[in-house]
């Protein structure tokens, strides 16, 4: 009896490892064969109006130069408009940020979110926009990154996903976070417009229909994890959210095992709390055929980080010898294929020397991320603020994209 509990558990195991890898290989594999840009085209010439919202708590180190930055985007300056939320900042940051040609919005909350502070924002701006495009407090903007998404728009496009890298590679964990954003980027984005489906968002360098997000944003309270229901809300309303490649924005990895581990387990709770709450209406809309909205909500929220999937893969193949050779074999071509899957999503220019010094900080990555189980239910309760510090760029594989 006890037998056959162990290995109904092994076969429950491997069955889910065995489908979360296919999904993964299959995705990674159409990102790199089959996805196409129709839509960003920089020589389109500019007509939509841009509204840059930069919600920022307690950004006094950065913002400045952030702002800075912005201002030098090649658009016309008619048409795009710069909104800094300025969340408890020092008032000489807020004296220094006004005499920049830009807009600033002091506020305040007992409980800060970024949700807060766009709506916020959007409750201020009385000016008519065609976009929105949200950023963080330290992202930085490649020079076309306007014209593109402008072209997107033009073309038909009502939300846009733009590609995160790394704003700094200074140490291993920044990294490895860049590794991961890189992989997630071409499996969870580009691999989804690849089959067909609807890019997930990531929380900057997005850009939606204005007064469409202006609305969706005002029914959102969220703690965290709000372009989680923004996505959803937009894809319910039947739009795909198109991950535009050549839209470079540039972002600060994280770069301590204590910064790691605070991320890490924001994304974390987010995950499992937003799939508990969409569970039911993706099943309704899997049943009307929305099948990029059942993705965003289910299939991809049901996945376990890949730092788990590190430790449990190789697990399974030590338990499978309990099993017979079959299962050996078996458990192991699945460890192999995950192994694949990681080297095909991961960008080239992210191999090179330096990774080696990375991989080998992946165990205490590992134990950071189980570490964050233990706290995962605290972190929707309690904004998490990531304390950033780089004004530079700081990636010499992104260079031409930096100028």
């Amino acid at each position: 009896m006890i037998g056959s509990i162990i290995y109904i558990i092994f076969l429950a195991v491997f069955v889910y490892c065995a489908l979360t890898v296919l999904y993964l290989f299959i995705h990674a594999l159409y990102a790199k064969y089959f996805y196409r840009d129709r839509f960003s085209k920089p020589e389109m010439p500019a007509s939509q109006r841009i509204a840059v919202l930069v919600p920022a708590y307690r950004e006094d180190g950065i913002i400045i130069s952030t702002a800075k930055s912005l201002l030098t985007l090649d658009y016309p300056k008619d048409l795009y408009d710069i909104y800094i939320i300025a969340d408890s900042f020092q008032e000489l940051t807020i004296r220094q940020l006004r005499t920049l040609p830009i807009n600033v919005f002091e506020v305040s909350f007992d409980k800060s979110t970024k949700t807060k502070s766009l709506n916020e924002a959007f409750s201020r701006i009385g000016k008519p926009y065609d976009i929105a495009l949200i950023c963080d407090a330290d992202n930085i903007l490649a020079p076309d990154f306007l014209k593109r998404v402008n072209s997107a728009f033009v073309n038909g496009v009502h939300a846009v996903q733009g590609r995160r890298v790394a704003k700094n590679l200074d140490t291993s964990f920044a990294i490895l976070d860049a590794c991961s954003e890189g992989i997630n980027n071409n499996i969870f984005r580009k691999g989804s417009n690849a089959l067909g489906l609807s890019s997930s968002v990531i929380g900057s360098g997005m850009a939606f229909e204005f007064s469409k997000i202006r609305e969706v944003l005002s029914k959102i309270s969220a703690v965290g994890g709000f372009d989680k229901i923004l996505q959803l809300k937009m894809v319910e309303e039947g739009h795909k959210i198109q991950y535009i490649a050549e839209a470079i924005v540039f972002d600060e990895k994280v770069d301590s095992s204590h910064a790691f581990k605070q991320q890490r387990r924001r994304w974390v709770s987010s995950q499992f709390i937003y799939l508990r709450q969409f569970f039911r209406p993706a099943m309704k809309q899997l049943l009307k055929g929305n099948f990029s909205y059942f993705d965003l909500a289910i299939v991809k929220s049901i996945m376990l980080p890949r730092a788990f999937m590190m430790l449990i893969l190789p697990l399974l193949v030590l338990a499978s010898f309990f099993f017979g050779p079959y299962w050996v074999i078996t458990t192991i071509i699945v460890l192999f294929l995950y192994a694949l899957t990681l080297v095909v999503a991961l960008p080239a220019e992210l191999i090179n020397k330096n990774l080696m010094s990375a991989i080998l900080q992946l165990p205490k990555a590992v134990g950071l991320m189980f570490g964050t189980l233990l706290h995962v239910k605290k972190a929707n309760k309690t904004f998490i603020h990531t304390v950033h510090t780089k004004t530079e760029i700081n990636n010499p594989l992104f260079n031409e994209h930096s100028k």
